[in-house]
């Protein structure tokens, strides 16, 4: 079972990161490569500053995520939790099927570096999923409001029809209501143990096997997960506008690079722009870090606004971006091998008799 399990993620994966080589072939081959090298090279040593929103998208979502753990965790050392983010963030984004592998070792290095039990790691990190899905649906919706007036024209320009400004608000609504009905139904104190309930419907030997030498830590997740209540509960609505600040960071990314290409452009068009691509490349998650389809879904948009020698500006800004990203990344890995840390090791939180 296990196995069929790994191969389907690894399956899901590759084909994901051959679609988005695929699609970065054909982007290169439209885009204006010399004159977007010439941009770039322009900007000079301004552009260290593309460099900062990322960094502080790390440290709001390790602060947040700080504030999610179960009463029973009192000191959280923010460093080491930072380093785990990193870790965890740079495997999510850059392998195939990479959500499968980074998320899971989120708690196994809680417990390795903090000494955080399974239980509470797990805890913090299904509270901390689901808080940032209902961050994004809100982000949406307060996006598309904003920008609903450029998100109509564009639509006109690139579907042919009025109407992205309201779907891009009725998808922020279903993903908000969406994850913020999975965050009350995580919290009631009986989510793990339903969940195992569940699993052993499935007609596999093997599985229950598994599930029952295992159901001690599905109940110690839920003994965990019950601390959440009350006016522990409360606290959680600060947590989510640190979420929203975090997800605007993708949005003040965006427009200082813009800007430092010299691009009249205002922070609201660039926020409509971000929310539909940041909402795109979550439909894509299996393309790792929505390689291809967030860079078309960006010249889409400039085109649509009319930029100016588009595939000079529009593929400075997409290199730009993704430069940005193989340094983060870069760092990530180092973080990891410096850390000692192996790929494998998130299987090993099965084992770890949670």
């Amino acid at each position: 079972m296990q196995m069929t399990k790994k191969s389907s993620f690894s399956w899901t994966g590759y084909v994901g990161l051959g679609l988005g080589i695929i699609l970065i072939i054909y982007l290169f081959s439209k885009l204006d490569l010399y004159r977007s090298a010439e941009l770039i090279s322009s900007i000079g040593f301004s552009s260290v500053f593309i460099l900062l929103p990322f960094f502080m998208l790390h440290l709001l979502e390790t602060f947040a995520w700080t504030r999610v753990f179960p009463r029973s965790i009192i000191t959280i050392p923010f460093f080491k939790l930072l380093k785990i983010q990193f870790i965890a963030e740079t495997v999510s984004m850059t392998l195939p099927a990479g959500v499968a592998i980074g998320e899971p070792l989120r708690p196994f290095l809680c417990s390795r570096f903090i000494g955080i039990p399974l239980p509470s790691g797990v805890a913090s990190v299904a509270v901390r999923k689901l808080m940032l899905g209902v961050a994004q649906g809100l982000y949406t919706i307060i996006g598309s409001i904003a920008g609903f007036s450029l998100l109509q024209v564009v639509s006109v320009r690139m579907l042919g029809f009025e109407g992205l400004g309201y779907l891009m608000v009725g998808v922020g609504m279903v993903v908000f209501l969406l994850f913020l009905f999975f965050l009350l139904l995580l919290l009631n104190g009986k989510a793990a143990q339903n969940v195992h309930r569940l699993l052993m419907l499935v007609p596999f030997k093997r599985l229950k096997i598994w599930l029952l030498v295992k159901e001690s830590g599905f109940l110690d997740t839920d003994e965990e997960l019950k601390s959440y209540r009350g006016s522990f509960a409360g606290k959680l609505v600060p947590v989510l506008f640190i979420y929203l600040l975090a997800w605007s960071t993708l949005a003040i990314e965006s427009y200082i690079i813009l800007r430092l290409m010299g691009i009249e452009i205002s922070f609201l068009q660039v926020l409509a722009i971000d929310i539909a691509l940041t909402m795109l490349r979550t439909l894509f998650f299996f393309i790792p870090s929505g390689l291809g389809i967030q860079d078309l879904g960006y010249l889409a948009f400039f085109q649509a606004l009319g930029m100016h020698d588009v595939l000079a500006y529009g593929g400075a800004f997409v290199l730009l971006r993704r430069l940005k990203e193989v340094i983060w990344y870069a760092v990530g890995y180092g973080i990891m091998f410096f850390s000692g840390v192996h790929l494998h090791d998130a299987e090993e939180v099965g084992k770890g008799g949670s």
